[in-house]
């Protein structure tokens, strides 16, 4: 017996908004890491749920992260894994304690055109991880305390970003019973290059400039040195090997003032004798998106060419775009994205127009002056409604790309923006959306490549009170066309495959613990794009219809015991659920034709020389990731 899934449930069929915009030369792109055989995404690491591609570069290999690891597989009857796409509950989160191991969710790994399995995500060990499968000597799967993060790479096989300390445990001492260590680490995120070209690969870690608190001796105060570890990650580098990102260069005010409460509170002789470490490790640790122990944090350059007799590499702390004077306040600077003249972009805290009641977190640029010194550079807007902007990408003719934040219809909207670096006295630029004029959808742009490419992604309707979809966007800074990657797809990228004279959705048939099938039609939504090279190459995020399975009150997956196979979840109804994953997307520019066919009759589809449509799609919850476009060289 088959179970098929009702059309209700499709990306396509929930709602469709339709626009006009012209698309002469648009270019066609298929998805290039689909799996032709199970018609699948190469799209994760094995035994994590969700994969982003972040940096290509000009090779055709790029840089990604999968995170959500999937502790919930089983044996089947012949004593093999089964690893289920859907493989965490879903109200499963890792949560750090210092009275609880320390479990890893986020893990590197690269891809390339030309591997043994194109594009397949390949695990790329950072500070001695292992792969989110690995199994153990007797079959247990090894739990990695190390998160790590690929933000960029370039051509010379330099990839950049950051890691977090390996898990240490401490004898604990107090009163929880069967309360065995302690957990903590050096450092909570640590800026790291790699060349990837060695064998094995060369590991620079990023030390940032603060990374140890230092108490004098005063009055009954005794004299103390904390090893706090600091902040630092490595977001872009260029093909000269130079990257930015940020780091620590002091610890805030109210921070020193928690420090100094864990020396002057560790008392051996107590019941409870936290040693200073473990009482500084949980204010480390983020508790409602905060933390008790943070940094004034300030862009960097690295230059990776450059390293001291201390294995560092040269590093550079950027202005920040104000003067703190005797501030207790938190300031911030970070660097995003480099170009080859080594132009940084990012955001930093200013006081615009120099009015210190005028505190905002804005768009900035990083040159250096004729004598080699980097000088801040504010973006202007010449517009007092917007609240805050950043930059996250520059090419080498010097236009920068980023978004910034105002009301729009008195909604908090984000909106793309570009801007020429060697033209200030013109404004940054807002593109119309889907060349139908300025709107309230929100955009954000991620990359540009030297040819005025732009890749980002933006909503795609404009319900007021609920989450709205995204889309991956291209846009040609050249003729100002902006466009829907989705709507520039051949069919079989979109989920389609040839029937007959026309087009039906691939149907995907899997087996479940009752022995029964589901059918289900096959669907694709890039939903972001984050990076484009130099010949159009595009990489992001991708949705992808998958089957969701049954757990039970302990959010264990319910296995039948006789065939090893997992329970399908059930609607209301009775019916087979299915939901949508996300996977990194890699997407190369094709001949042909757009397609123009559709299973949605009120659809309007694209057409190359026509109106072009937008259809639309479940919001994708992403967290922040400072993408990085990567291209580097020795």
């Amino acid at each position: 017996m088959k179970l098929k899934l009702d059309r209700a449930l499709s990306l396509v069929a929930i709602s469709v908004l339709s626009v006009i915009g012209s698309a002469q030369a648009a270019p066609v792109y298929e998805i290039d890491n689909l799996d032709e055989v199970t018609y699948d995404l190469r799209g994760t690491l094995t035994g994590t749920r969700s994969g982003y591609a972040l940096g290509v570069d000009n090779n055709d290999e790029l840089v990604g992260i999968s995170k959500g690891k999937k502790k919930l597989s089983t044996e089947d009857i012949e004593g093999g894994i089964i690893d289920v796409e859907d493989g965490i509950a879903p109200a499963e989160q890792i949560t750090y304690s210092i009275y609880t191991p320390i479990e890893a969710n986020n893990f590197t790994f690269t891809a390339a055109a030309n591997a043994a399995e194109a594009w397949k995500p390949a695990f790329f060990s950072i500070a001695g991880t292992t792969a989110p499968d690995t199994l153990d000597a007797e079959g247990e799967q090894v739990v990695n305390s190390v998160d790590s993060y690929f933000y960029g790479m370039n051509s010379s096989g330099i990839k950049v970003g950051a890691y977090s300390a390996p898990e240490q445990k401490i004898p604990y001492e107090g009163t929880i019973e069967d309360q065995e260590y302690w957990y903590i680490r050096d450092f909570e995120l640590r800026g790291v290059a790699v060349q990837s070209n060695e064998s094995p690969a060369i590991e620079l870690p990023l030390i940032p400039p603060y990374t140890t608190f230092t108490r004098e001796a005063s009055g009954d105060k005794p004299a103390a040195t904390v090893e706090l570890g600091g902040w630092s990650s490595a977001s872009a580098v260029n093909e000269s090997n130079i990257a930015t990102g940020y780091g620590s260069t002091e610890l805030a005010s109210f921070s020193k003032d928690r420090v100094n409460l864990c020396i002057d509170n560790y008392n051996p002789d107590v019941d409870n004798p936290a040693p200073i470490d473990v009482c500084v490790q949980a204010d480390q640790y983020p508790v409602n998106n905060r933390r008790n122990i943070q940094y004034q944090t300030r862009a960097l350059v690295w230059d990776l060419n450059t390293i001291d007799a201390e294995g560092k590499p040269l590093v550079t702390e950027l202005p920040l775009g104000l003067t703190p004077g005797d501030s207790t306040l938190v300031f911030t600077a970070q660097g995003l994205g480099i170009n080859s003249q080594a132009d940084v972009v990012g955001r930093s805290h200013v006081y615009r127009n120099g009015d210190t009641n005028n505190l905002r977190q804005d768009a900035a640029f990083w040159k250096k002056d004729a004598n080699g010194v980097y000088q801040y550079n504010w973006v202007d807007f010449k517009d007092n409604d917007i609240l805050a902007s950043m930059s996250y990408d520059i090419n080498d003719d010097g236009l920068m790309v980023g978004s910034y934040q105002k009301y729009i219809g008195g909604y908090l909207r984000s909106k793309f923006f570009i801007f020429d670096t060697n033209n200030t006295t013109e404004l940054p630029v807002t593109p119309d959306d889907f060349n139908i004029g300025l709107s309230d959808l929100s955009s954000k742009a991620k990359d540009i490549n030297n040819k005025g490419q732009v890749v980002g992604q933006i909503e795609v309707t404009y319900d007021k009170e609920k989450p709205r979809p995204k889309a991956g966007f291209l846009y040609n800074h050249a003729d100002k066309e902006f466009l829907n990657i989705n709507n520039l797809l051949v069919c079989e990228s979109k989920g389609y495959e040839a029937s007959g004279d026309s087009w039906a959705r691939k149907k995907i048939t899997i087996q479940d613990g009752t022995g029964e099938e589901l059918t289900y039609d096959s669907e694709f939504y890039v939903v972001e794009a984050n990076s484009i090279n130099e010949d159009g190459t595009i990489v992001g995020t991708a949705f992808i219809r998958k089957p969701q399975y049954q757990f039970d009150l302990l959010g264990n997956l319910i296995i039948n015991e006789e065939n090893g196979l997992p329970y399908f979840a059930l609607d209301g109804n009775g019916n087979p659920v299915t939901s949508y994953l996300p996977r990194m997307v890699v997407l190369k520019p094709t001949s042909g034709e757009a397609c123009s066919y559709t299973d949605v009759p009120e659809e309007k589809p694209y057409v190359r020389q026509g109106a072009a449509s937008l259809s639309w799609l479940f919001a994708l919850p992403l967290l922040w990731l400072r993408r990085r476009k990567v291209k580097l060289a020795k």
